[in-house]
């Protein structure tokens, strides 16, 4: 059954009841021991939440890729109260940003690790889907701003220009699912706690889209704000003005996108949110393994019953296994992929064993078939060894000199074409263990060996230093809280944490950052006790409710100063005075026009009743009971106190000059690191030492490290699968046959009708009247579209990437769009569709005679025929129940507290009196 909403229900309907069994049991246990700790799973709210969304993800598990990717993608109307207008990001702003991503790579890495320039810039859409947000509330009058030439949605991006604080936010998802419209609910919170305006983007997505596809496309939103296009109606935004912000793999993808603005000199923005950046693919972190019963992340990582598209081996075929025992000697080295790019020497020797072994059994051999003697492969200490005492050619540090000897030798690109990296091995705990060799892509995104890559691990960044101030937030209980605090400390001390020397030898620009880039990013970083991966999801809780503000004054405290002023101090914490926030920033969830009908109330009983101690099970009337602006007023003069107590991290300064600027009044200087960790009630508190951190105690050479612990995981739930599916990995195979077939029959009549390009020329027969036919056809050719399908002579696209595949149905789509709808520059002409293949569209669910087919719903937003509630939107509404229940319970609190403080006065107020006086006192009136 595929991933909708009536699915959805019947899977997660029962973990409902179940998880409100378990709440009641534990919550009796606990108050029957006396067990005063208060914990995150002590909210009934946030208990049901996560699981319901824990379930919700390993229920996608149980189906495609592609139906996960559609249910996700469909677009769900925004709530009546926000103002949320679509645009299309062009063509003109994709080219832009990939000449950036050019420039990054260079030639040599682009053919060698990347699989060429042109294959990622292939798109079905000619635009990428954005979305303007803010509140309704915050537009310009219309009489100011309307222009009768304009639609109104062309009008409402216009009334949002006043609005100069903008969010680009990136979503998350694994890199291959979620859209505009699963993050648009926390996008319109963070735009109106910012009193702002904020920019989403619909990137194209793994694993039909890997990388550097996302990378690319989240540039191009980057380029489309601060250099709009020809016929954008907003105005150029300026980066001071700019802010990045996103979770999981969307706020790796800011991170990254960061580093390659900095590397090729253009400006950043004035700062960037990570919430849970997912930094290390290779899963070397302990938490990887520790967390996963706090977590929602799958139990075997994202592995899903077979697609033609994924996973790219459906079954285990003609000798074909996912992971086997190692039949080779290093290199590479146990937990290491191969290179992509060898040096000359490693080149030949490959060559050589591959000649010789296809001689000795008479077929061609490829790297992942290379067998040594067994007697001559060694346990993994051995290999280890030998690798100290002999470094192998791929892992010798050589001079640039040696390197480029052997790239001018004539017959190195010759050569080069023949080169297959091995099978990257496994790092076993038991040194005397013979290491395991990687068969399969694990992740979605990219290739095993592009897994080290600093573009698709950030963690392997050879400096994280001179990048914009950074906000960075995790949960203690998500399996990638090792990652994110180990990412947070390698960027504000950059020579402290540096890459491991293999990672700096493989590209041209990991040596020269390394030394270039020595100036600390200023960093906040926050942990938050118990709470899982991307903790801003859960709105309702305390500890979102004070991420959400202190992202929101982040955000106006690094946009409203000038570069100068953030030099100095880029917290708003430490800012003097303490920045105002409005009461109408206060909690705001329970009703659409963001005023909760009883901040008045809950603003003048603070005024006149000083919270009271939590008592010993967490009862109401407690700090919990606060609103996310007196959290933020309280953590702030905790910051402060930290600052004193010499607990956040300064740069060297002379003292009296500090103190005399302390005392008059303006900012505190010289931070450049808090780091703390938040309770469940939003409290902050001190991080402990780095020296009592295990994740910054690992060494450089450990991490980016393939291991076997997350490898048998993912083994065991692969083959899980595996087995659970065989037929329908059977059904795969021949699926692939068929859309093989289609794709043949696509060219074949395209050629007979006049398609001409440098890579198929037209039948003969058919050659003299191309033109015609060209000129009778429905489609055009796109300027802006640099390539196509067609287009990919040299290249080599990773083996998921739907632009270099004919045996999907996304595929197929992808090269009739372009052949007959909107051709790359590259197409000589647009030929007119057969009418026999206009005939068989018409049948086809997946074609359409006269338009241009569906293009991936890894790209292309599904728009459903009918609508009655979405999965999606019943998500928000539960949010928004969970939102008004969380609020009463404040507010009760809130009447509780009062109530009892009122009582205990008139006990304290009726001590000493005669019983008479008492008695009068209660009679007489209020």
């Amino acid at each position: 059954m595929p991933v909708t909403t009536t699915s959805a229900a019947i899977h997660i309907t029962p973990v409902v009841f179940k998880t409100f069994l378990k709440h009641a049991k534990r919550k009796g246990i606990k108050y029957k021991d006396g067990d005063g700790t208060v914990q995150g799973w002590d909210d009934i709210l946030y208990d049901e939440a996560f699981h319901i969304v824990k379930a919700f993800i390993e229920f996608g598990t149980r189906n495609t890729v592609e139906s996960l990717q559609a249910f996700t993608n469909t677009h769900v109307p925004a709530p009546f109260w926000c103002a949320v207008v679509p645009v299309k990001i062009p063509l003109s702003s994709c080219n832009k940003a990939a000449d950036a991503l050019i420039e990054w790579f260079g030639p040599d890495e682009l053919k060698h690790v990347v699989g060429g320039e042109r294959w990622w810039q292939i798109r079905g859409l000619e635009w990428i889907d954005a979305e303007w947000i803010t509140e309704k509330s915050f537009l310009e009058d219309s009489g100011h701003r309307h222009h009768d030439k304009l639609s109104e949605e062309e009008n409402t991006i216009l009334r949002m220009e006043h609005l100069d604080r903008v969010m680009l936010y990136v979503h998350g998802g694994a890199y291959f699912w979620g859209s505009i419209n699963t993050h648009r609910y926390q996008v319109i919170r963070y735009a109106r706690k910012m009193h702002g305006r904020a920019v989403t983007v619909n990137y194209r997505k793994a694993p039909q889209y890997p990388w550097p596809c996302p990378l690319q496309d989240v540039l191009a939103a980057y380029f489309y704000l601060t250099s709009p296009p020809p016929g954008s109606v907003h105005k150029p935004v300026h980066p001071s003005k700019l802010v990045f912000a996103g979770d999981s793999a969307g706020a790796a993808l800011c991170l990254t996108m960061l580093t390659v603005l900095r590397d090729l000199g253009i400006p950043q923005p004035a700062g960037a949110v990570l919430i849970s950046p997912w930094v290390d693919l290779t899963h070397s972190f302990p938490s990887v393994m520790k967390n996963t019963d706090t977590d929602i992340i799958p139990p075997h990582g994202f592995i899903h019953k077979p697609s033609p598209l994924w996973p790219v081996h459906p079954k285990s075929e003609g000798g074909y296994t996912r992971v086997i025992p190692t039949k080779t000697k290093p290199p590479p080295q146990p937990g290491h992929a191969d290179k992509l790019k060898p040096d000359n020497e490693r080149l030949m020797d490959q060559v050589e064993q591959r000649l010789q072994q296809s001689a000795d059994v008479g077929k061609e051999v490829h790297s992942a078939d290379l067998q040594d003697p067994p007697e001559d492969i060694p346990p993994q200490k051995d290999m280890q060894r030998e690798d100290q005492d002999d470094p192998p050619a791929t892992e010798r540090g050589t001079s640039e000199g040696h390197e480029q000897d052997g790239q001018d030798d004539p017959k190195y690109d010759v050569v080069m074409d023949f080169w297959e990296p091995k099978p990257p091995k496994v790092l076993m705990e038991d040194p005397n263990a013979t290491p395991l060799e990687l068969l399969a892509q694990i992740q979605l995104y990219a290739t095993t060996e592009q897994l080290s890559h600093p573009l698709v691990s950030p963690v392997l960044q050879s400096s994280l230093g001179n990048l914009c101030p950074l906000y960075i937030i995790a949960g203690d209980g998500e399996c990638l809280r090792d990652e994110i605090i180990y990412i947070a400390h390698k960027a504000a001390h950059p020579k402290d944490y540096p890459a491991r020397p293999g990672v700096l030898r493989e590209g041209r620009r990991q040596k020269e950052n390394a030394e270039k880039f020595q100036k600390p990013t200023k960093v906040h970083l926050q942990v938050f006790d118990d709470m899982c991966h991307v903790l801003t999801v859960f709105t309702f809780t305390d500890s979102a409710k004070y991420a959400y503000r202190s992202i929101a004054q982040f955000v106006k405290h690094v946009i409203d100063n000038s570069s100068e002023h953030l030099l100095r101090n880029p917290f708003p914490e430490l800012h003097r005075p303490p920045s105002d926030i409005s009461g109408s920033e206060s909690e705001d969830e329970a009703s659409p026009s963001g005023k909760h009908p009883s901040s008045k109330f809950r603003r003048s009983e603070n005024a006149k009743h000083p919270k009271r101690p939590r008592g010993p099970l967490g009862s109401a009337a407690s700090e919990g009971d606060r609103t996310d602006v007196e959290l933020f007023r309280s953590n702030e003069a905790i910051a402060k106190r930290e600052v004193k107590q010499g607990q956040a991290e300064k740069l060297p300064s002379d003292a009296s000059s500090r103190t005399a600027r302390e005392t008059s009044g303006e900012d505190i200087p010289a931070v450049f690191m808090i780091r703390e960790r938040v309770d469940v009630l939003g409290n902050v508190r001190p991080m402990e030492p780095a020296e009592e951190i295990e994740a910054l105690q690992m060494k450089p050479q450990e991490i980016g490290i393939i291991k076997e612990r997350p490898v048998r995981r993912w083994l065991a739930g692969q083959e899980e699968w595996d087995r659970k599916y065989k037929r329908t990995a059977e059904n795969v195979i021949r699926k692939r046959k068929q859309y093989e077939a289609k794709a043949a029959r696509l060219l074949e009549h395209a050629r007979e009708q006049g398609l001409i390009h440098d890579e198929v020329g037209p039948v003969e027969s058919r050659q003299s009247s191309a033109a015609s036919i060209s000129s009778a056809s429905i489609g055009e050719i796109e300027v802006e579209r640099r390539w196509g399908p067609l287009d990919l002579k040299d290249e080599n696209p990773p083996p998921s990437a739907i632009a270099g595949r004919r045996d999907t149905g996304e595929a197929v789509a992808l090269l009739k769009k372009t052949i007959y709808h909107s051709a790359p520059a590259t197409h000589r002409t647009v030929p007119k569709l057969k009418t026999s293949d206009a005939v068989r569209a018409v049948f086809d669910p997946e074609d359409h005679p006269t338009k241009p087919p569906q293009q991936s719903v890894s790209e292309q937003q599904v728009h459903a025929q009918v609508i009655p509630i979405h999965g999606l939107r019943m998500w928000q509404s539960l949010v928004e129940l969970f939102m008004r229940k969380s609020t009463k319970q404040v507010q009760r609190g809130k009447k509780h507290a009062s109530s009892a403080l009122h009582s205990t006065s008139d006990k304290i107020s009726g001590v000493g009196k005669s019983p008479s006086q008492s008695d009068s006192s209660a009679t007489r009136p209020n």
